[in-house]
């Protein structure tokens, strides 16, 4: 084995005696050689100077890196950042920091939502707790750029690996060096502005990128784009309200928290027109700031014609990006004609149009540029609105003819006056009254050849109506002037025909084939006695005819319709029957026909409708349902709403009975007397059917999925036992049914319970055991004594209605106001209470006489999360026909006002006082010192006697944030002690 040479720190120092020779010979030719410097000495000072320069370059590079380090410490969030700290708390748990997994979370919204700047109070909020950093902005822009994705990765791995040498020869090499530098680090890294998901490939496409605790933060416009990343969460990112959005627009405006006098009601146009987006306040506040009122409201009368550009331009990005024309041209369409209009109605429209609406839509919304009500509905926000309409008119803006889409009414109204269209419409709507008497000449569509979209509503149009487009899919024309649709006019690509309001007496005098047609609706056209013949609406899908006074009868050929789905003939007064040909449809789903009060029978046949999933029959004459509805295995909604059979004390009944008693007909029952079968049952409403104790089926049980039964105004005394075998039961609703005596037990799903003005009632089941119910009606259920279980559920019921309820026990009513205190300041979410009483209990902190109360919120070191209110109140009169709820909360320091309104229903009413208590869940609306004012207005017939305030705070238990009531006193000095926690 070679022995390894030792180091000069292994050989350790030199002798002495050598040190010395070594310098005495140094000296010596230093001597000899004069003043000349010798070789070593050169070399000496050269290496020095390396040293030097060395040292120089590592103190700057220090200096490089200490300064980066310091300037990516921070980041700038916002000059006013309002209510940004309430959605980090929002994200901080589907980040759950600390957890030892990596996660990766989206955070989406539209433009100038605010994305950007939650992402930095994030970063700046979590950064410390992660071994390395890193905040790439705009990475669209980015990557547009040369190079763009690799100067991204370049930008990462120096922000993580502090360094600035790292040099990224391509995307491939970059993730490579991703993968292998950063797959032991625990780091915090958000990608702001990403719109494609290449970008993402190219920096996080996968979690083993990165070390465990490692937390990955996306914001985007683009749902889509999450997805296909599969991040663990998505947080979307809403409009702010409308007290946030006045604060920020006021710090803009006036640079302070609240609008000054005189501009408040100036400044909530304007709140109101930004819709919650904090872009548009800033811009607009910033643009008022220091201008006068006549300048505020000529902006204002601007912006409702000409978008803020700044604006436009930040929205529009998402525009732009769309992939193809099709998906622009839904967006433009829903922009100008289809905002709040149903999403099927526009598909089938917008598919007529061969756009591909499904995933057109889809994309739209995944895009941010639309949203879908819970109605269905489709919604824009109205600056995105604004921004599609302004793109329609970008490049004609002084010639609408030139225009695509025609939505002003000016607008429209012109073009059809000067005959100035062109062949670029390609949509008109123009809306007027149906007192209008304005005249139009046909031929100004002549060169609208295009048209596809066209609303016409109480429109005369005069000449011939062959001018009009043949390329319509959409005709909507509410108060159509004519008696029949003109042989001339021949849509043969129309989707919708609308015709709401019109006097037509028939469809046509000459039938034409319509094979693309999919919803016909002739509603409220009081003239109209005869149905189309359906022969020629072979794919008709939606048959919409509700108000039709005058129709007499359904065409035969209905029933050859293999694609209709529904059909409405609701308040169809004259309709007697259905052709029997109705009974053979296999694809409709709902049957409407409430309100055609001299229809008297369904066919036997109505088993056959296998699809049918809802049937609503209210208010008609039928006296009995066929038994064969037991047949219909999809049948999820029935309504019977108002038929009343034939009871036993009928006038037939009665005839009858005086000239031959033994002879007397039965009474018959508008159900049959078992329902097995209606499996799929969600919904059954016998409300007003004259139902007595028989009338009711004594097999309630096997109604397996039913949710809501709804019995109310009925005539029996008793309720069957088999209701507690309804396990899927929700919503039982028994008012009015004066006559019932007792409730029995009711299953443990129930969550609302009304039995209002049920005036016999004596008994109630115990609902200790209904662990889910939240809501229960008792108004002026004079009998009851008490109500079992009701004061002592460990989780409240959070609306009780017990208005006229005299006889319940003082002992009852004061274990139940008992329970309240311990339980109302954990329920975190809106309740109502109400029951005779007229003191208010001693827990309420702030108390006084008359509907008003003022007083400031104390210094405390939790958070106060809620109010809660308790009025003493009687009615002036016996009976009222509704009364509204109203309580108010005016911050007076903030100068702003909450207000809990609900419309309560009337009826017979006690004079005695009552107790009403109810809450307000705050999102911190109002702050230690705040002066507040609680007013009650429940209108001139409620007196207000006494009101009590009493506040929610927020505390930690074991890591968790739990609502208790705390009581504090009026002494300021005290307030940061609590005297009193409830729980």
């Amino acid at each position: 084995m070679v022995p390894k040479k030792r180091s000069d720190k292994q050989q350790g120092p030199a002798k002495p005696e050598l040190q010395a020779r070594v310098t005495r010979s140094s000296a010596n030719q230093a001597a000899i050689a004069g003043p000349a410097e010798s070789e070593p000495e050169l070399l000496k000072k050269k290496k020095a100077k390396k040293e030097e320069e060395h040292e120089a370059k590592f103190i700057k590079k220090i200096v490089e890196e200490i300064s980066r380090e310091l300037n990516n410490t921070h980041l700038f969030i916002a000059l006013y950042p309002v209510a940004v700290d309430s959605h980090v708390q929002d994200i901080t748990f589907g980040l759950n920091v600390g957890a030892s997994d990596i996660r990766m979370v989206g955070i989406l919204g539209m433009g100038g939502i605010g994305k950007t700047t939650i992402a930095k109070a994030i970063y700046n909020q979590f950064f410390h707790g992660f071994e390395g950093k890193s905040f790439l902005a705009n990475v669209r822009e980015t990557s547009k750029e040369p190079r763009g994705q690799v100067h991204l990765q370049e930008q990462l791995l120096s922000d993580i690996l502090k360094t600035s040498e790292i040099k990224i020869s391509s995307v491939d090499r970059g993730i490579n060096m991703i993968k292998e530098r950063l797959c032991s680090k625990a780091i915090l890294v958000i990608l702001d502005d990403v719109d494609q998901m290449e970008q993402l490939n190219a920096i996080c496409r996968r979690r083993d990128w990165f070390g465990l605790g490692s937390r990955i933060i996306i914001t985007t416009r683009d749902e889509h784009l999450l997805k296909g990343l599969e991040v663990d969460c998505v947080y979307r990112v809403t409009a702010m309200n409308d007290i946030d959005s006045l604060e920020l627009f006021s710090w803009h405006a006036f640079r302070n928290s609240y609008p000054i006098e005189d501009y408040t009601d100036l400044s909530r146009s304007v709140v109101a027109y930004c819709g919650g987006l904090p872009l548009a306040l800033e811009v607009f506040g910033s643009f008022l700031l220091s201008r006068s009122m006549l300048e505020w409201k000529s902006a204002l009368d601007k912006l409702k014609r000409i978008p803020h550009e700044q604006i436009q331009n930040k929205l529009r990005i998402s525009f732009d990006g769309l992939s193809d024309n099709t998906e622009k041209d839904i967006f433009l369409d829903i922009s100008c004609f289809f905002i709040g209009k149903d999403i099927d109605y526009v598909v089938k429209i917008l598919d007529g149009c061969g756009f591909f609406p499904k995933i057109g839509i889809s994309v739209l919304i995944q895009r941010c540029l639309l949203k879908v009500s819970e109605t269905n509905e489709f919604i824009m926000h109205d600056l995105l609105r604004d921004m599609g309409r302004e793109i329609v008119g970008e490049k004609h803006p002084n010639e609408p003819g030139k225009w695509s889409r025609l939505w002003l009414h000016e607008d429209a109204f012109d073009i059809l006056t000067k005959h100035e269209g062109t062949n670029a419409v390609e949509g008109l709507t123009l809306e007027l009254t149906s007192l209008s008497k304005m005249n139009f000449n046909s031929e100004a569509f002549i060169k609208m050849q295009r048209i596809r979209l066209l609303q016409l509503d109480h429109v005369r149009l005069i000449g011939d109506y062959k001018y009009l487009s043949k390329e319509l899919r959409w005709l909507c024309w509410h108060g159509f002037p004519l008696k029949f649709i003109p042989n001339d006019f021949y849509p043969r690509n129309l989707v919708v025909i609308d015709l709401q309001y019109s006097y037509l007496k028939k469809f046509w005098e000459s039938p034409k084939l319509l094979e693309k047609m999919k919803i016909l609706n002739l509603s409220h056209s009081h003239y109209l006695s005869q149905t189309p013949d359906f022969s020629k609406l072979p794919n008709l899908e939606q048959l919409i005819l509700e108000d039709c006074t005058s129709l007499l009868e359904v065409h035969h050929s209905i029933g050859d319709l293999s694609n209709l789905v529904l059909v409405n003939l609701k308040d169809c007064k004259c309709l007697k029957s259905l052709p029997r040909s109705f009974y053979k449809l296999k694809s409709l789903e709902t049957l409407i026909l409430s309100g055609c009060s001299k229809m008297h029978n369904l066919g036997d046949n109505l088993g056959e409708i296998e699809s049918l999933t809802t049937l609503l029959a209210d208010r008609t004459a039928i006296r009995q349902v066929p038994f064969s509805i037991v047949q219909l295995k999809n049948l999820k909604y029935l309504s019977l709403y108002g038929c009343k059979g034939l009871p036993s004390k009928s006038l037939p009944s009665l005839f009858w009975s005086w000239i031959s008693p033994r002879k007397s007909p039965k009474s018959v029952n508008l159900l049959p007397a078992a329902l097995q079968g209606l499996n799929s049952l969600t919904h059954l409403r016998l409300w007003d059917c004259n139902l007595s104790d028989d009338g009711i089926p004594t097999d309630l049980w096997n109604l397996c999925s039913l949710k809501i039964l709804d019995l109310r105004c009925n005539s029996f005394e008793s309720l069957s036992t088999s209701l507690g075998g309804l396990s899927k039961l929700q919503d039982l609703k028994l008012g009015r049914c004066r006559k019932l005596k007792s409730i029995p037990d009711l299953p443990a799903s129930l969550i609302f319970l009304d039995a209002k003005q049920c005036t016999a009632l004596e008994r109630m089941p115990d609902l200790s055991k209904l662990s889910n119910m939240i809501g229960l009606g008792l108004t002026n259920c004079h009998k009851l004594v008490e109500i079992p279980g009701l004061d002592k559920r460990s989780n409240p019921i959070v609306f009780v209605l017990m208005e006229g309820c005299m006889n319940v026990t003082h002992t009852f009513k004061q274990s139940f106001l008992r329970l309240q205190e311990w339980v109302m300041g954990g329920v975190g979410r809106v309740f109502c209470i109400v029951l005779p009483g007229n003191e208010i209990p001693d827990w309420f902190t702030y108390q006084c006489e008359g509907p008003s109360l003022y007083f400031k919120v104390p210094t405390v070191d939790p958070i106060l999360n809620e109010f809660g209110v308790c009025v003493v109140f009687a009615s002036r009169v016996q009976v009222l026909s509704s009364y509204k709820s109203s309580v108010s909360y005016i911050n007076h320091t903030k100068n702003t006002v909450l207000t809990n309104l609900t419309d309560a229903t009337g009826g017979p009413f006690r004079l005695e006082d009552h107790l009403f208590l109810g809450n307000l869940v705050l999102t911190n609306e109002f702050e230690d010192g705040d002066e507040v004012e609680v007013l009650v207005d429940w209108g001139p017939e409620i007196i207000v006697k006494k009101i009590g305030v009493y506040l929610v705070y927020e505390r930690v238990v074991d890591g968790k944030d739990e609502d208790h009531a705390i009581v504090v006193s009026d002494d300021e000095d005290d307030n940061n002690n609590i005297v009193k926690l409830l729980g």
